[in-house]
């Protein structure tokens, strides 16, 4: 099974304008992103994707390999389907794709070869990555996605609320009566499902809480999930990448 991942990289950020480029102990991120992913087994190549060339100039430098795609992207997941087309504009044939972030420099291998192993199941459509929440502070943090599971470990509903409502319990003792999960942003596509995501338009779901994926669930396609015990830093700020830094 041919397996690509592909790490959107823009170089313009609002909060942090050249992240990609930015240094943690003379490696950049985008740098120690790549090394991660390429520890992963069972990919066929690992690409970034970009819209500056200063990005394209600095992963050639370091030996990796790098697609300059459009300025016109909104979001990772349109960037990730222009580089799919590039590819397969080069006759290669691509089953799946793994959407890696690029500003989580300790990024566990281990989780991508979840996603792997999920891509390997014919009927997965998209797949991606949950967390066991274990404190009050995450569970009720609306900044924090959760998602509700059926048994199949199919996602039934993401939202930024904790979900689902225990009635008659008081929350603090939620934790202790049911199990959440939070989402870790991580994806992996079947590829014609890739092509036809970006092809939908904005869902009510979608619109109310803010959250991508439920434009899909809109629209009856499945997520499947699988638990992680890890989860990495993503960097947003300047301060971000300090406090990394310091764990580094």
């Amino acid at each position: 099974m041919n397996i690509v991942a592909i790490i959107p990289a823009r170089f313009q950020s609002t909060r942090f304008p050249g992240k990609p480029l930015a240094l943690i102990h003379g490696k950049s991120m985008i740098n120690r992103v790549v090394e991660q992913v390429h520890k992963a087994h069972g990919l066929s190549r690992v690409v970034v994707a970009t819209d500056d060339q200063r990005i394209v100039k600095h992963v050639q430098d370091f030996g990796g390999e790098v697609i300059l795609t459009g300025i016109h992207h909104l979001n990772g997941t349109s960037r990730c389907l222009e580089t799919l087309k590039i590819l397969q504009d080069e006759s290669l044939k691509i089953d799946a794709v793994i959407n890696v972030q690029g500003d989580e420099p300790g990024i566990h291998p281990e989780q991508i070869e979840q996603l792997i192993h999920l891509m390997h199941h014919p009927e997965v459509e998209i797949g991606t990555l949950i967390k066991k929440i274990d404190s009050e502070e995450t569970l009720f943090n609306p900044n924090v996605v959760k998602v509700v599971i059926g048994d199949d470990n199919h996602a039934l509903y993401f939202s930024r609320q904790a979900i689902p409502f225990l009635r008659g319990i008081d929350k603090h003792q939620w934790l202790t009566r049911h199990t959440y999960y939070k989402h870790i942003g991580m994806y992996g596509y079947r590829s014609e499902i890739l092509k036809k995501i970006m092809d939908l338009p904005p869902g009510k779901l979608e619109q109310a809480e803010n959250l991508e994926q439920l434009r899909w669930l809109e629209n009856r396609i499945s997520i499947s999930t699988q638990i992680t015990d890890y989860e990495s830093i993503g960097i947003d700020t300047p301060d971000d990448l300090q406090k990394l830094t310091n764990i580094f």
